[in-house]
């Protein structure tokens, strides 16, 4: 079997060379390679770029300097550029040991599935890598309420959650392919029904380096989790939420604090607008960002409209109130569910519109390389 192995690194140069020599003697007299795609801070791709010559099979490197949609990106980007149909994505960190992608590939071979996962909860398989207890509850509470969600798609796979995974691409429409962080098999798995099987096994300790799991990960997943299930109106549900919410703790913060209601009112409609705007702009619109213009222009579309739309809805309450004689709670209600409909309409067709495409030139050139990408081949 051709094989192209993706792996996607942040800051992870201390791993590389032992990565790379387990690989080799796993895999030895097979025909595969390896395509590093890295985001790092660090000297990580000189290190990629100088074992390169001294692995003994083809070593490809992606740096990209804007790592769109983080690791799930990354590997996204490792499918786009594999030379083979059969991609193996795993970790960087030697806690996916690879030893054991002769077993991922034993099984693809019979030829009956599309996926092949390595994981941790099936039979014989443990998460013993995973730092402490703390972490183990929250991968297992993350398996269990994405099962939950998918339980279709999912109910042949005990570990959605892993990095660690053999796909046959071409059962996988790539291009349809939107991550957020983390969890691209989650991605992949939920996108399209695809024959699924599982091979226990060993999460094994990092070899060097720290984790790179953080609560804004936890964030990006929550919401990914969403939008694959519900869209992308579910997300900026969740988001406007968190905003009212948050909204009438400022509010009633600062009311304890001394200040007028009407002043309260105004500094927290204010920050809860921008900080909602900022939680739009990286999670719920992060893939249309790129083609919607300036994020200056867009705040100020954003902001504008939702002061329009305040200042709207108030005088629309009192005359459903005293006109039409609905309830305050009720005419309350529909007052706010029309105003989602139409911030949710706003910001998806305006806000973040791509913008027009110029029309191309009359004379053909040859296409540069990618801006902020540099490739080792």
């Amino acid at each position: 079997m051709d094989l192209s192995i993706i792996v996607p690194t942040f800051n992870e140069g201390p791993n590389v060379d032992e990565l790379l020599r387990r690989i080799g003697d796993a895999l030895e007299g097979r025909v595969f390679e390896v395509v590093f795609v890295d985001d790092s801070t660090d000297d990580t791709p000189e290190i990629i770029a100088a074992a390169a010559p001294h692995a003994g099979f083809p070593v490809r490197l992606i740096h990209r300097e804007d790592p769109v949609a983080g690791l799930g990106g990354a590997v996204v980007a490792g499918f786009q550029a594999a030379g083979s149909r059969w991609c193996l994505v795993m970790d960087g960190d030697l806690q996916h040991p690879p030893e054991d992608i002769p077993r991922l590939i034993e099984r693809a071979d019979r030829g009956d599935v599309d996926v092949v996962i390595a994981s941790r909860y099936a039979s014989g398989g443990t998460s013993k890598g995973l730092a402490d207890a703390t972490r183990t509850a929250v991968s297992r509470a993350s398996t269990a309420l994405t099962k939950a969600m998918f339980p279709r798609k999912l109910a042949n796979c005990s570990d959605p959650m892993t990095g660690f995974f053999l796909v046959d691409t071409q059962a996988v429409d790539v291009e349809a392919l939107r991550p957020r962080g983390f969890k691209i098999l989650l991605e992949v798995l939920a996108r399209r029904q695809l024959r699924v099987d599982e091979v226990p096994f060993d999460f094994a300790s990092r070899h060097a380096g720290t984790s790179k799991a953080t609560f804004t990960q936890g964030v990006r997943f929550l919401t990914q989790l969403a939008m694959l299930r519900f869209g992308r109106m579910s997300a900026f549900a969740l988001v406007g939420g968190f905003g009212a919410i948050a909204n009438l703790v400022i509010m009633w913060g600062l009311i304890r604090l001394g200040m007028d209601y009407v002043p309260a009112a105004i500094i927290a409609s204010v920050i809860t607008i921008v900080t909602n705007f900022l939680l739009l702009e990286y999670l719920v619109f992060a893939d249309m960002r790129s083609e919607s213009g300036r994020m200056l222009t867009r705040f100020v579309k954003s902001f504008t409209f939702n002061g329009l739309e305040a200042i709207i809805r108030i005088p629309v309450l009192s005359i459903l109130v005293e006109g039409a004689h609905i309830p305050a709670v009720l005419a309350a209600a529909l007052t706010l569910i029309a105003a989602f409909v139409l911030r949710f309409v706003f910001h998806a067709l305006v806000v973040y519109a791509p913008r027009r495409a110029a029309r191309p030139a009359a004379t053909t050139e040859a296409a540069p390389a990618p801006a902020g990408r540099r490739t080792l081949e």
